[in-house]
């Protein structure tokens, strides 16, 4: 069997390997961010099984397949709480509660050797999943940033806003004045803090506003280009895996 383990912290991931060499298999292959994982899935057959942890050390676990289709079975190790657990158990994806249990692994493992799905069986709607992760009720999202420039503090709401992008490691707010500001965090941690009837994530690079898009154009490879009212810095891309989840989004 052929096993991979996806998992940032090195000493978690070495821990699961030894367990999973008690049970006589053997992990092959360790990545540690979602950046390492995409390439090497790019480069590489994919095995049977992966163990993969939720969040890695440059964004969510889920990235990875947004930019490749990945074949693979999947155990998700999380410190998620109960109620996100329910999403594992709604889309029977299996999963291991850190820190991991030595029973519980070996239960898990058999389950996947017993029902060990065919290669086209496998199909992971990371986008339900990702959903069911955060809890809709009582949910509030950022309604505005405050910017500070020079001497001034300026406040931009979010409608304000045309999209979110990533560049050179900085994260950048783009507004409908088309100017371009600094924040603070990632585009992971602003996509879980931004209302998703408003914002969406196209791509690693991207969080667009429904409001913002002029136009949307076919692109190759069954791809979406976007343009916004202001923003023409660079291509807006939405990938393949997320054109038919964007197309529900914009409806």
């Amino acid at each position: 069997m052929n096993i991979i383990i996806i998992e940032d912290e090195k000493p978690a991931a070495r821990r699961l390997q030894r367990m999973l060499a008690v049970l006589n298999l053997e992990a092959q292959q360790m990545l540690h961010s979602v950046e390492e994982a995409i390439n090497w899935f790019q480069k590489n057959e994919h095995p049977d099984l992966i163990f993969l942890d939720i969040q890695l050390s440059d964004g969510l676990s889920f990235e990875i397949f947004e930019e490749v289709p990945v074949k693979s079975s999947i155990i998700f190790t999380t410190a998620y709480d109960e109620y996100a657990l329910k999403a594992f158990k709604l889309n029977s994806i299996d999963y291991l509660l850190k820190p991991l249990d030595e029973d519980e692994l070996k239960v898990a493992v058999d389950k996947f050797i017993k029902n060990k799905p065919k290669e086209t069986d496998i199909q992971v709607n990371i986008d339900d999943i990702r959903k069911l992760l955060i809890n809709p009720i009582d949910r509030k999202y950022k309604k505005r940033f405050t910017i500070k420039v020079g001497q001034h503090i300026k406040i931009i709401h979010t409608d304000e806003i045309e999209c979110f992008y990533s560049e050179n490691k900085a994260t950048y707010i783009h507004t409908n004045s088309n100017r371009n500001y600094l924040i603070d965090h990632s585009l992971e941690y602003w996509q879980e803090q931004l209302d998703p009837e408003q914002f969406y994530r196209v791509n690693r690079t991207y969080i667009v506003h429904i409001n913002a898009i002029k136009d949307i154009i076919s692109y190759t490879n069954s791809r979406l280009q976007l343009k916004l009212h202001t923003y023409n810095e660079a291509e807006i891309i939405v990938s393949r895996e997320r054109v038919k989840d964007f197309k529900n989004w914009i409806e």
